[in-house]
């Protein structure tokens, strides 16, 4: 079949990208993962301006196209500040940005499940508040987090494939690239959603086991 020729002779170059899209893309969630603590805390403190400027960026994130986003670093900023950001700087920028803000949420969502009593037992034993939150709240947080903190990679992987609009080489603009010597649409672009469905059934398969174990360890 054309299919299994196309598939072995750019095999290379499909890796390639893989291993490109897949550094991409952890490289941002740990960037994203930053943020997400740290506007994490913001939204569960009892400071009003911190948590109004969390919800200000998340709702400004979560409210615009990843793309637009994508743009906006890209082009605008680098107009607006008469430089040149680089590609592959503003695609780890907009996706650190874009997946900070659901970061956020599931920090948010991971430390607010962490039974109460945790927190007061901690203070009691003559620990600061922010002593109790990093040895004691956000461990615990962190073990019911991790099958959200997983999908949202997986979400991160695939919203990778916006950022070929801004000439970055991972599998989607590999995939471009090579149609456009070979002219084979239909073929390369079934290699190129075999690629990312692998990944994705592999990721979302170890998801699942956490959140078994996760739900097994309460």
């Amino acid at each position: 079949m054309k299919i299994i020729e196309l598939f072995i002779q750019y095999f290379p170059s499909f890796m390639s990208a893989l291993l490109f899209t897949l550094e991409l893309t952890a490289l941002s969630l740990l960037i994203a993962s930053v943020i997400g603590i740290i506007f994490g805390l913001f939204s569960v403190s009892s400071n009003k301006v911190l948590k109004g400027i969390t919800r200000v960026y998340v709702d400004i994130i979560r409210g615009t196209p990843l793309l637009v986003q994508a743009f906006l670093i890209y082009f605008g900023i680098s107009q607006a500040l008469s430089l040149r950001i680089p590609a592959m700087t503003a695609g780890v920028i907009t996706l650190s940005i874009n997946a900070g803000a659901y970061m956020t949420e599931i920090v948010r969502g991971g430390i607010e499940a962490v039974d109460k009593g945790q927190m007061e037992a901690a203070r009691s034993l003559g620990l600061t508040y922010p002593q109790a939150m990093l040895k004691v709240i956000l461990p615990q947080a962190l073990r019911m987090m991790m099958p959200s903190i997983i999908n949202q990679f997986i979400i991160s992987l695939k919203d990778t494939s916006i950022l070929s609009v801004i000439g970055i080489r991972e599998l989607t603009m590999n995939g471009k690239i090579i149609i456009a010597n070979n002219m084979e649409a239909m073929r390369m672009w079934t290699i190129v959603a075999v690629y990312y469905l692998v990944v994705v059934t592999v990721l979302s398969k170890i998801a699942k086991v956490l959140e078994r174990r996760m739900s097994y360890g309460r």
